[in-house]
Parts: structure tokens; C-alpha cells; sequence
């Protein structure tokens, strides 16, 4: 899984530059650090989204399948009884 860095002395130091006290800027920084960990680590990757695919092609051919055999019994019954 990729990960990304978020460099919290540059976040910090570019809002103090701005004019922001630095106890807030600092204060920010970490605060959006902890946030960005949070949502991240829950993000979807394309691996996810491969995986999640091939599990539904799995099951959509499976129920193909079985709607094909289905659908030949009838016709093979209707057949017989005609």
C-alpha cells in the first residue's frame, strides 16, 4: 500500500510565514496530519478495486451459468411434453 508523507514543519512554517501565530500553525499541523492519517488509511486502491471486480465477474458467471441450465431444462421439458 502506498503511503503518503505530509511534512508537518513545512505546513507549520508556511502558515507562520502567512502571519499565523505560531502555536495555531503548529496546532494546524498536526491536526491535519492526524486527519489526513485517518481518511488515508481508508482509502481505496486500485488493487481493491481489481479484486472487487474479479470477485463479481466470479459471481456473475456462476449465475449465468446456472440461469443457462435453468433455461435449457424448460425447453428440454417442453420438448418431451409436446
Amino acid at each position: 500500500m502506498t503511503t503518503i508523507t505530509f511534512d508537518t514543519l513545512k505546513f507549520a512554517n508556511t502558515l507562520k510565514a502567512a502571519g499565523v501565530p505560531p502555536a495555531q500553525a503548529e496546532a494546524e499541523a498536526v491536526a491535519l496530519s492526524e486527519v489526513l492519517k485517518v481518511n488515508l488509511k481508508d482509502l481505496v486502491t486500485k488493487e481493491d478495486m481489481h479484486r472487487d471486480m474479479r470477485d463479481l465477474e466470479q459471481r456473475l458467471i456462476i449465475k449465468l451459468g446456472a440461469l443457462i441450465t435453468v433455461a435449457i431444462s424448460i425447453v428440454a421439458a417442453l420438448v418431451k411434453l409436446l
